[in-house]
Parts: C-alpha cells; sequence; structure tokens
C-alpha cells in the first residue's frame, strides 16, 4: 500500500482517541488517513486520523477497541483512507464499517474497493428551461404512509419519535414489502442500534426471501463512536456503488441520529467546545456530508431512495439535532406517544408529520382532494376531541358529530396489521394497494359507511 513503510509511535491513548507521534512533518499522513497498529494481545487496532498536532502528531479516532494498546507501539500508515469492498458480492451479507465481513460466512467474492469518504460533490443546477422532473410514487403497501405521506424514489424520508414508538418495526415492514415488490437494491445500515435488531432484521429478512437483494452494514451501541460514526458514510458507499449500476437503490438507516450522537461523542473527546446547544460544532456539516450524497445520478440513471429511523430525545421535536435532520427530509413521519397508548398502529401523527410529496402534479387530483379533506377532518377531530372530553359526545351538533365519528373511523381505518409483528399482534399482516387505501378513505368521508361501527376498521386491510 502507499505508505505502508512510514512508521509513528503511539504517544498517548485516552479511551478511543489515540495521538501518533512521526519523526518529521513529512510524515504525518492527511486527514482521514488509515494507521494500523496492535494491541499487547495481538488485535488489530484501526485508526483514523481526524487531526494534525503540534510535535508531528496525528490525532486518531479508534474504529475498534484500544483496551491494551500500549504506548510507544508501533503505528505504520496503511493508505489514504478506508476503503470498502463493494458490489453485488455483498448481496445477503453483514460487513462491519471497515468493510470486513461479520456474518461468519467467508470472505467477500470478486468486488472492487472505494474510499468511504468522497471528495465535496458541489451543488446541481438545472439549466434546461421547462426541465419536468419525472416522479415515480413507490408504493409501500401501509395505507397511512402511502395515502399521506407516499414515498417518491430519489426522495429522503424520515421517521421520528422517541423510544418503544416503532420505528425499527415500521422501517423493518417497508423494506420486505418494497424490496419484494420492486426488485431493487436494498442497502440497510444499522447506526448505533442495539445488536438484537440487526440479528432480528438479518432472520425476518431470510424468512421472507428478501435476503438475496440486500446488502447490510453495522456499527452497533456497544463500539467505539468512530465505528457508529463511520458505519453512516459506509453505507451510502455501498448505496453509490450499486447506484453506479445503473441501480434503483433503497437505503435505510436506523438510525441516524445516533450517527449525529457519535459525531458529538467524538468531538467532545477531541476537545472541541461545543456548541450553545450541547451539540458539536460541526453538527450541521456532518449531517449534509452524509445526506448531499444521496441523490439521483444523470450519468448512470440510477436513483437512492433512503428512508431513515430518527430517534428523538425524551419526545423533544425541537432537539437541536432532530430540528437539523428535518431540514434535509423530503417527508417526516412523527409517531406519536399517545397514538401507541390508543393502540393505533403504525403511531403515525397526520397532524404533526408531512410530506413535500403529496402534491397534484406527484399523486394525481383525486389522491390529493381526498387526502386534504382527510386532514381537514382529523384537525376538525382535534378541536372536538378536547371538547368531547368536557361536554360528552351527546352535546355535539349533528353536523359535528359526523365528522367526530368519520374521523374516528378514518384513524381506525389507516391502522393496519404488519408481517412483521404477526408475533405481537396475533392477526395476519395485509399488504394494502393505494388504489384500495384511496377507495376506503373515501367511502368514509362521503358517509357511504356511516351504519359500519368505528371497531370494525380496526386493524384491518382494505375494507370489504
Amino acid at each position: 500500500m502507499a505508505n505502508a513503510k512510514v512508521v509513528g509511535k503511539i504517544v498517548s491513548v485516552q479511551g478511543p482517541v489515540v495521538d501518533v507521534k512521526f519523526t518529521s512533518a513529512l510524515e504525518v499522513p492527511n486527514i482521514f488517513s488509515v494507521i494500523y497498529t496492535k494491541t499487547v494481545d495481538g488485535e488489530d487496532v484501526i485508526l483514523e486520523v481526524s487531526e494534525h498536532l503540534p510535535g508531528n502528531i496525528a490525532r486518531c479516532i479508534a474504529i475498534n477497541s484500544t483496551i491494551n494498546l500500549q504506548r510507544s507501539a508501533a503505528a505504520t500508515v496503511m493508505g489514504s483512507s478506508i476503503s470498502i469492498p463493494t458490489g453485488e458480492g455483498l448481496y445477503g451479507r453483514i460487513i462491519n464499517m471497515l468493510g470486513q465481513p461479520i456474518d461468519n460466512k467467508g470472505d467477500i467474492s470478486a468486488f472492487e474497493k472505494l474510499s468511504i469518504r468522497k471528495a465535496k460533490m458541489g451543488s446541481i443546477v438545472r439549466t434546461e428551461k421547462g426541465d419536468k422532473k419525472s416522479f415515480e410514487v413507490l408504493e409501500t403497501g401501509i395505507k397511512i404512509i402511502d395515502f399521506l405521506f407516499p414515498l417518491v424514489k430519489g426522495s429522503k424520508t424520515g421517521i421520528l419519535g422517541g423510544a418503544a414508538l416503532g420505528k425499527s418495526i415500521l422501517t423493518l415492514e417497508v423494506i420486505q414489502h418494497i424490496v419484494k415488490k420492486y426488485q431493487g437494491t436494498c442497502v440497510f445500515t444499522g447506526v448505533g442500534e442495539r445488536i438484537r435488531e440487526g440479528n432480528e432484521l438479518y432472520y425476518e429478512l431470510s424468512k421472507h426471501d428478501v435476503l438475496s437483494k440486500t446488502m447490510m452494514v453495522f456499527g452497533q451501541m456497544n463500539e467505539p463512536p468512530g465505528a457508529r460514526f463511520g458505519v453512516a458514510m459506509t453505507g451510502i458507499t455501498m448505496a453509490e456503488s450499486m447506484q453506479k449500476k445503473n441501480q434503483d437503490v433503497l437505503l435505510f438507516v436506523d438510525n441516524i441520529f445516533r450517527f449525529v450522537q457519535a459525531g458529538a461523542e467524538i468531538s467532545t473527546l477531541l476537545g472541541r467546545v461545543p456548541s450553545e446547544t450541547g451539540y458539536q460544532p460541526t453538527l450541521i456539516s456532518e449531517a449534509s456530508e452524509f445526506h448531499e450524497r444521496i441523490r439521483s445520478s444523470k450519468e448512470t440513471g440510477g436513483s437512492i431512495t433512503s428512508f431513515e429511523a430518527v430517534y428523538v430525545p425524551a419526545d423533544d421535536l425541537t432537539d437541536p439535532a432532530v430540528v437539523v435532520l428535518f431540514s434535509f427530509l423530503d417527508s417526516v413521519l412523527v409517531l406519536s406517544r399517545e397514538r401507541i397508548q390508543l393502540g393505533l398502529y403504525p403511531a403515525i401523527d397526520p397532524l404533526l408529520s408531512s410530506s413535500a410529496n403529496l402534491d397534484i402534479d406527484i399523486v394525481g387530483q383525486r389522491h390529493f382532494d381526498i387526502a386534504q379533506e382527510s386532514i381537514r377532518i382529523f384537525q376538525r377531530y382535534e378541536e372536538l376531541r378536547r371538547i368531547v372530553l368536557v361536554i360528552g359526545i351527546d352535546e355535539l351538533s349533528s353536523g359535528d358529530r359526523i365528522i367526530y365519528e368519520r374521523a374516528r373511523k378514518l384513524q381506525n381505518f389507516l391502522t393496519q396489521p404488519f408481517f412483521v409483528a404477526e408475533a405481537y399482534t396475533g392477526k395476519k399482516g395485509q399488504y394494502v394497494s393505494l388504489d384500495e387505501t384511496i377507495e376506503g378513505c373515501e367511502k368514509i368521508i362521503s358517509g357511504r359507511v356511516d351504519h359500519m361501527q368505528e371497531s370494525d376498521f380496526y386493524l384491518i386491510g382494505a375494507l370489504p
């Protein structure tokens, strides 16, 4: 490898932060360069250069554990940046941030290596007059998403919610529906989440026979911040490599907030002064470095569509990291704890959530009109619900009572039994086409099913 013979020595180890000293300034490797060393036990440790310090010292972040790493140990410069294997040999495989297989299935077959770091990409400026982007809606089979927050090829969708609101379950359901239906490439990036979830995902995808079109990379909770931060870059690099082959790629990230959190940990360990909000001063640039790489390519014709889970600390949607991530997303699905308590699954709040894709040019006039009418009914229901809590439903005028009851039916109709949650709900999962969803909502809004009980709409598929 380039610069393979340049050897420095370790002068300081503070948790995952390692300082490596070189004899001359010319030997100090560039930022993001890879340095290799070993612990006393013979364990490999990979370091990534983060800063240059006076005295020919490179301050590095360790990608793996630094336990038993000794002072004065030799550290060899290995290359310009971390590179990972890419290509079709990764289908059905699980790798770590460094591109090493962690699924006990042997080495990865024929591949090309790509650096996980990329030069600044610049902006795309459209020069053609009257250039109309063709929007292709991806049907997820999940009623509330297809109806109110359509997934468009090449867009970015975020699922926001606090702990235990079903972000991972919803992500898993979308994966198995979309990959099965569209036969596209799926890249799943596990950023700082539980190992159990990664294990469940693997066996769930295997059970539903979509593993053959899925690539997985994990940097889980038990790993150092360097691995949790870099794994997002590894995931987007895998997606880009398939996009170059004129493929439409679905990039699932669970959880992008952990990427920001790992960046905050690294920033603190490097001794940087945090911003007023307590997060790293580089918060926006780090989030944009990742999101700006999710784009459609004119040269290859391939696209990357991202679906990102965003953990919301203490259910606070004004958290600075959450607000920054908002700005990159086309659709924001907010999961509500109140809806979980009411047993409404998926617990997406239609009033707090929003989507730029719910547009006449994208979904068509009929879909748009019915969706807007549904949102209007939900808004009126929210006002009436507070009144009903005080005075009871019998005191409402006949017009308000009709809206109140239809809103309750609509709310129940937009719940759905999931395939991946069959073990918890005891109900068989349902895939509902967009046409069936629109038809069902239209029936409820127009009053054609006013004679039915609201319980008849709860956790069903299409309306009979």
